[in-house]
């Protein structure tokens, strides 16, 4: 897919970004190689069905979207123990330089795609959240507000050898005179050391003229835990990536997605793990609904590498469609390398069951009422993955808003 220039963007955009912010050589660098990454990096790859292309990443309008120099955000970052470290990257930088310049890009490559180029260039909002060995924490929280044309973010989260963490983040759209159309992308790198508990909690609730990018990247070693949870309600056009690489033997990766569309707003949420190592766990689900002319597209990978002996494996998606014109598109894959592997993949789209709707309407409950609550119980398998009280307690709210 081909990209576009930036007029806007140049050299001396980046350094001023990089001066204001005090930042290191190695970081100011950093940014620089993807500045120059952008002329021949590639937009992300998009599910294409026979005379479709399902996300149309190429009519962004960058150029109107991107305003580097005017980026603002309203962020309250909460840990609930003194000996894990929760701090933006500007401050964290003084003291916890080498341990950032050690770990900041060895999971996600800047250069990956045009999009993580583009943000590693122009950040200027993110998280460094350190877990010494160790050190067990649960409440760590990260919420934000989105008050400018365009917002670039980025976290890095370092969990040490038989440490644990939980940790909740959340954007909206806050105060704003911007009246046109947003741009917020937002990329995590998690480095999960031997024997390390992770779990990385994300809600998307934008208003609905904003394009969102998000990249979600782990790597486990030995034993080490990684779960994710990703729950986009808003947003105009929504892509949502997650990945697991497990590298570690005896490592375990789960990846609960929900999302909930109305209108004309469009999710493409893909969710990835590789299994490189022996013992490897991993378990992707995935519950969306989509209303009026929502879209939704939806790609799960699973790779068994050679060398992953006894491995498991399973993957589930399921939307549901309470509209006839709302449209939906699943591609699970199973890619396998070593046969000591258990693994499955599935993936339905279909209308509220007519026969359940008909029993509760029997039942003298009006027809919106029984829908709801049809919807409302769709989402419980999932829901009920989610060990966080809060945030499953976030997710619950949001669907019963968009219900009514």
């Amino acid at each position: 897919m081909s990209t576009q220039a930036i007029e806007s963007l140049s050299e001396d955009t980046v350094r001023r970004i990089a001066d204001e912010r005090d930042e290191p050589e190695w970081l100011r660098q950093t940014r620089l190689d993807a500045l120059a990454a952008l002329e021949t990096a590639e937009l992300p790859d998009v599910i294409q069905t026979p005379g479709r292309r399902w996300t149309d990443l190429e009519a962004l309008d960058f150029e109107a979207l991107v305003d580097p120099l005017n980026q603002a955000d309203e962020t309250e970052r909460t840990a609930g123990d003194d000996e894990v470290v929760v701090l933006p990257f500007t401050e964290a930088l003084a003291e916890y330089g080498d341990v950032i310049e050690a770990n900041f890009g060895s999971v996600l490559d800047p250069e990956h795609n045009y999009l993580t180029a583009l943000s590693v260039a122009l950040f200027t909002t993110g998280t460094f959240v350190y877990v010494p060995e160790g050190v067990d924490v649960e409440d760590v929280t990260v919420r934000a507000e989105m008050n400018s044309r365009s917002l670039f973010s980025q976290t890095l989260v370092v969990a040490e050898e038989s440490s644990s963490v939980t940790i909740l983040e959340s954007i909206k759209t806050g105060e704003s005179e911007v009246a046109d159309d947003r741009y917020f992308s937002n990329l995590v790198e998690v480095v999960a050391g031997e024997n390390a508990n992770v779990q990385f909690g994300s809600l998307q609730n934008l208003d609905t003229d904003s394009y969102t990018y998000s990249l979600k990247r782990a790597v486990t070693d030995t034993y080490a835990t990684v779960d994710w949870i990703e729950s986009n309600f808003g947003s105009k056009l929504t892509r949502s990536d997650i990945e697991t690489e497990l590298d570690g033997d005896g490592s375990e990766s789960q990846i609960v997605g929900t999302f909930f569309g109305t209108d004309d707003q469009h999710f493409d949420i893909n969710a990835r793990v590789w299994h490189q190592a022996e013992q490897t766990t991993a378990d992707l689900v995935t519950r969306g609904v989509l209303d009026d002319v929502a879209r939704s597209v939806y790609e799960g990978v699973q790779d068994v590498g050679e060398d992953a002996w006894n491995t498991s494996s399973y993957q589930r998606e399921n939307t549901l469609m309470l509209s006839d014109d709302a449209e939906a598109d699943a591609s699970p894959k199973l890619i396998i390398h070593n046969h000591d592997t258990e693994a499955s993949h599935s993936a339905t789209v279909g209308q509220v069951d007519a026969e359940d709707l008909f029993y509760l309407e029997s039942r003298s409950i009006d027809s919106r009422t029984a829908r709801n609550m049809l919807v409302e119980g769709f989402f419980v398998p999932v829901l009920e993955e989610i060990a966080v009280d809060e945030f499953r307690d976030d997710v619950e709210d949001l669907v019963v808003e968009r219900l009514q």
